[in-house]
């Protein structure tokens, strides 16, 4: 049988997405990929509805490189009520206990150093994490007890900015994958005593992405518009944006042209790496392959057009 032709252009790279409330992170891809004509697109990190901000999204050979944005360093800014705690731990689920407690600045802030570093979490009941094959939030919005096992994540930093009132603080935090922060709002609640909900959730930084970054729905389709979709392309970041923390081997045409047959390269020159886990191969600046150095010898595992 002959392979189906995929539908689109075929675009590889980067595009920060700020993601507006409301929107769910699977319409935002297929958003912005038919405002792209693209014909592969995904994203890196999941945002809740309720959630605004730096959504990374991945066109072509850069979906090879999702598992790098994903693991990398997020910072969030996210808004906690007091007083209620709710089924989803945030804005969207209903009510299930309430308290008349409200902490001072003092009491959160003598808390917060127990949040810090490696701690257990219990993901909400309401996730996209699989049980027995089916996804959290389905079993739940059937009626059923969802309880998820505790596991451990990395929160590097956790400061209270700011609050704006008795009932409601404002807060930032720095953690690494797989933390929830409706988590994490949900168990200083417990606490606290007070218990609480996130009512507003906005991400700064996902990996290399920062506010700096970020494109909005609206400018992405007013451009479309007005030039074409051919003129987002300016817009994106190469597939290598992603990887600056892998050592950069940079490749002959020759040598190139081997990693894409999926041969090794015996690397050449002084200074060049005897062994490495993880390098990404380069090109005049593009990436050609992400591989592992073994002996003075390149292997491409990953290689891109």
């Amino acid at each position: 049988m002959a392979n189906r032709k995929r539908k689109g252009r075929e675009v590889s790279g980067w595009l920060c997405l700020d993601k507006p409330a409301s929107m769910t992170s699977t319409q935002a891809v297929s958003l912005v990929k038919r405002l792209y004509g693209a014909a592969k697109a995904g994203h890196a990190g999941t945002l809740d509805p309720l959630a605004t901000g730096a959504l990374p999204i991945a066109f072509g050979d850069a979906t090879k490189t999702v598992p790098f944005v994903q693991d990398g360093r997020k910072i969030y800014r996210f808004t906690v009520l007091w007083g209620v705690e709710t089924d989803t731990d945030d804005a969207e689920g209903k009510a299930v206990a309430t308290a008349e407690i409200r902490p001072d600045a003092d009491a959160i802030r003598a808390l917060l150093p127990g949040f810090t570093g490696e701690i257990m979490q219990r993901p909400p009941a309401f996730s996209a994490i699989k049980i027995d094959g089916a996804r959290a939030y389905d079993l739940a919005r059937g009626g059923e007890e969802v309880i998820i096992d505790e596991r451990p994540v990395s929160i590097h930093r956790l400061e209270l900015v700011e609050m704006p009132d008795a009932d409601r603080a404002i807060f930032e935090a720095e953690c690494g994958k797989g933390t929830y922060v409706r988590s994490l709002a949900r168990d200083i609640g417990r606490q606290l005593g007070c218990l609480g909900h996130v009512v507003a959730l906005r991400r700064l930084v996902v990996g290399p992405f920062d506010e700096t970054a970020m494109v909005s729905p609206d400018q992405l389709t007013e451009k479309s518009e007005a030039e074409g979709p051919g003129a987002l392309d300016g817009l994106l970041k190469p597939v290598g944006f992603v990887l600056g923390e892998l050592p950069e081997i940079a490749m002959t045409p020759t040598d190139a042209a081997r990693l894409r047959r999926g041969q090794p390269v015996l690397l050449r020159g002084q200074g060049s790496p005897a062994a490495a886990a993880l390098a990404h191969a380069t090109l005049a600046g593009e990436t050609v392959a992400i591989g592992e150095i073994e002996r003075g010898e390149f292997h491409p595992r990953r290689i891109f057009r």
